[in-house]
This record gives structure tokens, C-alpha cells and sequence, in this order.
């Protein structure tokens, strides 16, 4: 397995926040389990310190969206995913660290949380794919939330090897972390 590049600096002390908002109301979802989910994978990929994700939920018109403007494909997709190039952020550009304030000394940025990135789903997309990928609405969620999560750390399916280390790597965190799919959504994309 070809593993993906590791997060560009250390995350200061503290614990990996998960941010989860749900922004749709086409299909019901558990904010909590999902949120539980993503700290776990997180967990199981290495990630450590004061880390932060955000994962929302959107509708199919945003999805389309935000699809045409950073993929330039039309129509919404299942899920999107948008690491943050950590080497890219310097001091005052971290929200927390952006003034000193009345109640904070300087800050540096080795003392900000390390932003992981984001991840956007789209349930009425994962309902829709759901019956002929991973077989349920609720496993079709886990597999793009793993997936979405494992791009935002690094792995892709650009090509077969990376296709194949991407998909076993989604395999042992759902039977780990989720349990069982009802379908065998990687069945139909062997590289």
C-alpha cells in the first residue's frame, strides 16, 4: 500500500475537532454518528494534536455548485473534498490568531490548530447511487465520508496503484470502524 503525504507540520498539542453541520433537508442525517465516525478514521490515519475538519451536508443545488466552480463538471456529485495546504497559511490568516487583542500575547502559528480541511456530502446524491454502490443509504454515507476524509489526508485514485491502496485502505476502516456494507461498491471499479 502506497500510503499518502503526511499532514506538512505537526499539530500542536491538543485534540482533533470534528465540525459537522447539516445543511439540507432532503434526507435525514445523524450528525452525532457521522461526526463519531470521522474522529475515528482520523484517529486511525495518524491524525494527532489540535486538528480540525469540517463535514457538511448540502443539497443538490449547492452541490452542483460548488461541483462546476472547483471540478468544472456539471450536476451535483456524491461527495467533495478540499484539503487546505497547511504551508500556505501564515500568521493573521488563522482566524484565532489574526490580532493580539486585549486577552492574547503574540501568537505563532505553530500554536493554531492544524486545518485539516473539508469535506461536503450530498445525501440525495448517496441515496440515489446507494442500491447499485454500497447497497444502503446509511453505508453509502460511511463509505463518502471514509472516502472524503482519506483525500482530504492525501490518497487519490489517480491511477491504479493509487486507486487500489485508496480502496483498500477505505475496506479496512469501514470493517473496523463501521462494520460491514451491505453492497460491494468498489465491485464495479477495479483498477
Amino acid at each position: 500500500m502506497r500510503p499518502g503525504p503526511s499532514p506538512r507540520r505537526r499539530a500542536p498539542e491538543g485534540v482533533v475537532e470534528v465540525f459537522v453541520a447539516d445543511e439540507q433537508n432532503d434526507h435525514p442525517v445523524d450528525v452525532g454518528r457521522w461526526s463519531k465516525l470521522v474522529e475515528q478514521v482520523l484517529a486511525a490515519q495518524g491524525v494527532k494534536g489540535a486538528a480540525e475538519l469540517s463535514v457538511m451536508f448540502v443539497d443538490e443545488p449547492t452541490m452542483a455548485g460548488l461541483n462546476q466552480r472547483f471540478m468544472e463538471h456539471d450536476g451535483p456529485t456524491d461527495v467533495l473534498s478540499f484539503p487546505l495546504d497547511d504551508d500556505m497559511v501564515e500568521l493573521g490568516r488563522w482566524p484565532d490568531a489574526s490580532s493580539t487583542g486585549p486577552d492574547r500575547g503574540p501568537g505563532s502559528p505553530d500554536e493554531a490548530p492544524m486545518l485539516l480541511g473539508d469535506v461536503v456530502v450530498c445525501p440525495s446524491v448517496a441515496a440515489a447511487n446507494a442500491p447499485t454502490h454500497a447497497g444502503s443509504y446509511e453505508d453509502e454515507l460511511a463509505l463518502l465520508l471514509v472516502h472524503g476524509v482519506l483525500h482530504v489526508l492525501g490518497m487519490d485514485h489517480a491511477d491504479p496503484l493509487d486507486t487500489e491502496a485508496m480502496q483498500q485502505r477505505e475496506r479496512e476502516l469501514l470493517a473496523e470502524l463501521y462494520g460491514p456494507l451491505s453492497a460491494d461498491p468498489w465491485a464495479a471499479v477495479q483498477p
